[in-house]
């Protein structure tokens, strides 16, 4: 089942063929790889070869050997079509070293239009400017609307609209969530792959990403913050008051280290 995400669709359309970078940013797992693949369909329906189009993910083991940039960049170049439109899709780019020297080698080549996707893992978004010195767009990408979730919700499951917001509300808006519905498993079931599969992106982003991001070695703490924020959301929330929370649970904490 392939979601279809409209209006992120339309702003991929919008940019076609513009001489810019165009890089889809959001959390992992929100739908940017399938994006590419939409949009990928999109182009072959208003005459765009096959070969016009070239899609490398770099989470791929398959494309180990392109981590490099200079080995990304020629194998992308050789393939590419010299009396045609070229489009080129990248998916988690920064995983390639020094990846930006591809893309600023890949941007200067007239008939290529250059598509990435970055997770906010180890590229924070400010820093795309810095690394691409200004020559892309930025499309921010978040899980599923409301509106794009009751799109592709099960119809073996007869649910109402207050029924689907519930559900939307306790198995969040990731696209898979849907995928288990689909597969016509039990609610029981339902709920345990989905909370076993948001703790999967939970310590991936919170104890993974953000620990390496910000070099934090103290995961424990790192997690008691996290969990504490979450207790809290909706709430003006201080530094100090973080702090205050860490020593009661005996965790002594000074505000400038939170």
């Amino acid at each position: 089942m392939t979601i279809n995400r409209p209006e992120y669709l339309k702003r991929l359309l919008i940019f076609k063929d513009k001489h810019l970078i165009k890089i889809v940013t959001g959390i992992r797992r929100c739908g940017k790889s399938t994006l590419f693949e939409l949009y990928q369909r999109e182009l072959l329906k208003q005459g765009v070869l096959p070969e016009q189009i070239q899609s490398i993910n770099l989470e791929d083991p398959i494309h180990r050997s392109l981590l490099e940039w200079d080995k990304l960049y020629d194998y992308i170049n050789t393939r590419l079509k010299p009396d045609r439109k070229n489009y080129i899709f990248i998916d988690e780019i920064q995983n390639a070293e020094d990846f930006q020297k591809a893309a600023d080698g890949l941007f200067i080549n007239k008939n290529v239009d250059l598509y990435l996707t970055g997770s906010n893992s180890r590229i924070q978004s400010g820093e795309w400017a810095t690394l691409l010195s200004g020559r892309f767009v930025e499309i921010h990408m978040l899980p599923l609307s409301f509106k794009e979730y009751v799109s592709a919700y099960p119809e073996h499951k007869n649910n109402t609209n207050d029924e689907k917001f519930a559900d939307y509300l306790v198995y969040s808006s990731f696209p898979q969530i849907l995928h288990f519905m689909g597969d016509k498993t039990s609610e029981y079931d339902i709920k345990e792959l989905s909370r076993q599969y948001l703790e999967g992106i939970y310590n991936t982003i919170v104890l993974k990403d953000v620990a390496e991001s910000k070099k934090i070695k103290e995961l424990g703490r790192l997690e008691k913050i996290a969990q504490f924020m979450a207790s809290v959301i909706g709430s003006e929330i201080s530094i100090k008051k973080i702090s205050d929370m860490m020593t009661n649970d005996g965790i002594k904490m000074m505000p400038l280290t939170v």
